[in-house]
């Protein structure tokens, strides 16, 4: 398992795109269209940074793991609350979502799903 990004939800994505790429040097890496949002990844070197175009008041951030083995997290975390998922997003990652002790939201990402 390593760190794959930190995401985060915000308002106004053009917005913020543009100010994470002029105040902190971050580069566009792609864009994901998935479930009704705009989800972009901006990089920096081995940082990577999830921005998800999100209207709502309420707003989340959550840290993401990948992981070779989707189903070896499943058993690891049985008994621990699952947020949403499994999902397959458009560039073929397969992604859920935990809930932490606390409230807080991990995400595990298997970025080449066997086939």
């Amino acid at each position: 398992m390593r760190f794959h990004h930190y995401g985060l939800e915000v308002n106004n994505l053009e917005e913020s795109v543009a100010f994470y790429k002029k105040h902190l040097g971050l580069q566009e890496e792609c864009r994901i269209f998935f479930m009704g949002e705009i989800i972009v990844f901006l990089t920096a070197g081995n940082f990577r940074l999830e921005l998800i175009s999100n209207r709502h008041e309420e707003k989340h951030a959550h840290l993401c793991f990948e992981v070779n083995d989707l189903n070896e997290v499943i058993d690891q975390f049985n008994g621990n609350r699952k947020i949403e998922g499994p999902y397959k997003l458009t560039n073929g990652w397969e992604t859920l979502f935990y809930e932490g002790p606390n409230n807080e939201v991990i995400e595990f990402l298997q970025a080449k799903p066997d086939l």
